[in-house]
């Protein structure tokens, strides 16, 4: 149970701190946006949603096979997903950000299709974050279209 709650607090906690440290702010808010944006509030609370399930799955690979494949998929998937508020809000390049989040994508699936024979559980703890990435990627489209 150790392991779980290092899992737990190392993903929501960066989670957390790279969100904190890289905030939308002025830029952000001068941007043109689709009428499809979630309110502001929404975002804290379904990352933190996400990184706990992220956390949980992780953890359920890395105990079974803490180097395999798909462990490595879940880091690269994390790598990319860290990578994303930074390159956004911090150094305001919409596409560069686009094209992480497509990566981050391709790395979530990679890890469900690597997951979904040995441990069914993990994998479907990705689904709703595949979702959410999806719609991300979408959402961060339409403002790089739109600005």
């Amino acid at each position: 149970m150790f392991q779980l709650l290092v899992f737990v607090v190392g993903v929501v906690g960066i989670g957390w701190l790279i969100g904190a440290t890289n905030l939308p702010g002025a830029w952000y808010a001068g941007l043109a946006k689709p009428d499809f944006v979630p309110p502001n509030w929404a975002f804290p609370v379904a990352w933190t949603i996400l990184y706990i399930m992220i956390a949980v799955a992780g953890w359920r690979t890395f105990r079974r096979e803490p180097s395999g494949k798909a462990m490595l998929a879940w880091a690269a998937q994390m790598a990319l997903n860290f990578a994303w508020s930074p390159v956004m809000f911090t150094m305001h390049q919409i596409g560069a950000a686009l094209v992480i989040l497509v990566g981050l994508f391709i790395a979530i699936v990679t890890y469900v299709a690597l997951e979904m024979s040995r441990d069914r559980l993990a994998a479907a703890l990705f689904l709703p974050y595949a979702g959410w990435v999806a719609f991300a990627g979408v959402l961060n489209a339409a403002i790089w279209r739109l600005n």
